[in-house]
């Protein structure tokens, strides 16, 4: 892209205008403008003209809006979309676009070979030569404006705009002062009066909203622009608004001096009308010239800047693509290229049917446009400063309107477009992996969501009947052994929320920062290829105690208050326990329920059994262990596995314990069988670590409660005895949860 920022033509704001103005003023308004009144009455015309600003203005404003918040390069539109919405989902649209403009070449020289119907007619009545197919002037025009614009460059092209535009000029006002016998015979003004068999609106509407699209013609001109920033919004606004007005005074003159018929089946009915007749055509001529100059300018650029960002699958393309002349950077072979789309559509289309292409294109395009615009207001980045300031609401309107408008026109057509563009974006981010892309796009906004819904949250009256796990992990042991991160996934997959830190021992300092950050990126990949759904950080402190301390602290990312905290050790290296034991108090202390994960080396992809042990002793901790066993059933691991509670009870309370299970299931609607839920006795002498090890041994989860007390009194003996079963989870609930 240096190339295209080191040498520009250093254009002002008047290029921009007189691109713009020569653009929406040409083809559309002297073919097919008649047509429109004709088919849906003056009316239906404002309406079309209203709508199709209701689009245009709003894009005016949100380009004008985005180039003055950065420094536009050349590529225009397509520049201006990358760079807010990075370069992969950028260049997606900014194909469509470059195709667009391309096939506009096509539209505008197919009408520029519509203004020689007069002379046509002419030849074949004096010299009989039966000419009739259009092609023999379009094709010829083609070349020559490539020529041209291969050998002269944009210069040409602004210098033919400024006569042009005076031709515009003439012709309109001729038009204006021209009159028929039809005006004069008007006695009343019929604002509805239209053919008896008429077009659908949107069809109209299709076929006439390419000339609204001229007015980002201009923008094009960006990397040729001395101060893009004052140049596009000036430029680009008056152009739109000027044509709206001008195109409301065209329609009410076409309807009060034609019949609707006359205006559906004569193209140059404005000749008809005008002072003096020929200068219509003459207009035509002109105006369709300079707007096919316009696009074979501004086409180019959009596939040159496309190249310099090197989203084509090999070098040599980027390269090819994006080499200009040497001294003024002109898109030589971008224009060839362009020039053999051009000869392609010109050979096939009809100019309703490339008009409907266009529309589409370019809805879609605008669409994105305002959609930037709407985004950076929602994000509110402070980097986002333009100098000159849209409203979010103008941009939204642009936005749904482009959306509405797509499919009203042509569903089939939508379909296709937006298929078309969503194929080009997998396609770019296959070979562009490293490019930016959808992620950038809701950042900012995501970022403001978020930040709403944490402080509604806090600010919302708690409800803690309506209880959810809100967990974290604090672990030095992320990569040795993840058993604990796998236990935070499984609980924060969809019913709770997880918040996993790696510890890393040791003092603030550069050194550890720069590891942390190192750590951190290493956890962000392993949460992203097992798709967990925890919040991951890493934390620096001189001890695990300080650690735990500053993680009991932190606020939750979800806005719900932490209200559980996971330990891990290994079976194999009980020395982490002691760790455990001696930070439980401080965990207690904080109201915050524990769970102890004492992880074994089975490790199986997929989940068939978990059971639930339900002692005397765990009054408190029973709703909690049953929530929990249901919530991990929530993860695809887990989607084929069962849940199975056996509680060990004394031989007087057999039947009113298990009553008590089962009646517990029912109301609580847990995916738990009647048959899974089991009842033991307990025999005096026997160790209930022997029946859980007997029976849970196939088990590849298994949850067990334990007590403050306990801890206090036996320490770290009450989670070991365990050894012939898998993974164990521990857990001790500050109080009983209710099971709704």
């Amino acid at each position: 892209m240096n190339d295209l920022i080191s040498k520009k033509a250093n254009f002002g704001t008047l290029p921009v205008f007189l691109t713009a103005i020569s653009t929406i003023l040409g083809a559309v308004m002297f073919l097919r403008f008649g047509f429109a009144v004709g088919s849906v009455g003056f009316l239906g015309t404002v309406a079309i003209v209203i709508i199709g600003h209701m689009v245009t203005i709003p894009t005016a404003m949100s380009i004008a809006e985005i180039a003055t918040n950065q420094k536009v390069e050349g590529g225009g539109e397509y520049y201006i979309i990358s760079r807010s919405f990075g370069i992969n989902i950028g260049a997606s649209i900014g194909i469509a676009l470059y195709l667009s403009q391309a096939i506009s070449v096509a539209f505008y020289v197919i009408a520029f070979g519509e203004a020689f119907d007069p002379v046509i007619a002419w030849v074949n009545e004096v010299y009989n030569l039966g000419i009739g197919d259009k092609r023999w002037i379009t094709i010829p025009a083609v070349l020559l404006l490539s020529i041209l614009m291969l050998t002269k460059g944009a210069d040409l092209g602004m210098k033919a705009l400024y006569i042009v535009v005076a031709t515009l000029f003439v012709s309109l006002t001729f038009f204006f002062l021209g009159s028929t016998d039809y005006n004069a015979s008007l006695e009343k003004f019929d604002i509805m009066a239209r053919v008896t068999e008429s077009q659908d609106f949107f069809i109209v509407f299709a076929i006439i909203f390419p000339a609204f699209t001229g007015m980002t013609a201009g923008v094009g001109l960006s990397g040729d622009l001395k101060d893009p920033k004052k140049s596009i919004p000036w430029g680009t606004l008056s152009a739109t608004l000027i044509g709206m007005v001008i195109y409301v005074f065209i329609g009410y003159k076409l309807a009060v001096n034609a019949s609707p018929d006359d205006l559906v089946n004569d193209q140059l009915i404005m000749s008809k009308i005008a002072l003096w007749g020929p200068i219509i055509p003459i207009g035509l001529a002109a105006a369709t010239i300079s707007s096919a100059l316009g696009s074979i300018m501004v086409a180019p650029r959009t596939l040159q800047a496309l190249a310099a960002d090197n989203i084509f699958p090999t070098q040599a393309i980027n390269i090819f693509l994006s080499r200009g002349k040497a001294n003024t950077n002109e898109p030589v072979n971008a224009t060839v290229v362009t020039v053999g789309l051009a000869l392609f559509f010109v050979s096939l289309g009809s100019i309703d049917t490339v008009a409907k292409v266009i529309s589409m294109f370019f809805m879609v395009t605008y669409g994105a446009i305002c959609t930037i615009s709407f985004f950076q207001h929602f994000a509110a980045d402070p980097s986002y400063r333009p100098a000159f300031r849209s409203k979010w609401y103008i941009s939204l309107l642009g936005a749904i309107m482009c959306l509405f408008l797509i499919f009203k026109m042509d569903a089939a057509y939508a379909v296709a477009s937006i298929t078309i563009m969503i194929l080009i974006y997998f396609g770019l981010s296959k070979f562009n992996e490293d490019k930016a892309g959808m992620a950038n796009i809701f950042q900012g906004v995501i970022f403001q969501l978020i930040r709403q819904i944490q402080v509604f949250i806090q600010k919302a009256d708690k409800d803690d009947d309506n209880w959810r796990p809100s967990v974290i992990c604090i672990s030095g042991s992320s990569f040795e052994r993840p058993t604990a991160f796998e236990m935070m996934s499984w609980i924060s997959h969809r019913y709770g929320f997880g918040t996993y830190l790696h510890y890393i021992k040791g003092y603030y300092s550069n050194e550890t920062n720069l590891e942390s950050k190192e750590e951190l990126a290493r956890l962000i990949r392993v949460a992203d290829i097992s798709e967990s759904n925890v919040y991951v950080d890493t934390m620096v402190s001189p001890s695990y105690t300080t650690a735990v301390a500053q993680a009991l602290q932190l606020p939750s990312v979800s806005g719900k208050d932490i209200n559980m905290m996971l330990f891990e050790f290994s079976k194999h290296q009980t020395e982490g326990i002691e760790d455990i034991m001696s930070n439980y108090p401080m965990v207690r202390a904080s109201g915050f329920d524990t769970c102890i994960l004492a992880s074994s080396d089975r490790g199986l992809e997929s989940k068939a059994e978990i059971h639930i042990w339900i002692k005397p002793s765990d009054y408190n901790n029973a709703n909690l262990m049953i929530l929990l066993g249901f919530v991990i059933l929530g993860h695809p691991q887990w989607k084929k596995a069962e849940i199975k509670i056996s509680a060990i009870v004394h031989d007087e309370e057999l039947e009113e314990q298990k009553e008590e299970l089962l009646q517990l299931i029912k109301t609580g609607r847990l995916p738990i069988s009647a048959n899974n839920v089991r009842i033991i006795e307990r025999s005096e002498g026997v160790d209930n670590r022997q029946i859980i090890n007997a029976h849970s041994k196939d088990a590849d989860l298994t949850i067990l409660g334990f007590r403050s007390e306990a801890v206090k009194q036996l320490g770290e003996e009450i989670f070991q005895g365990y050894d012939s079963i898998g993974d164990v989870l521990f857990v001790n609930s500050t109080k009983s949860k209710e099971i709704k």
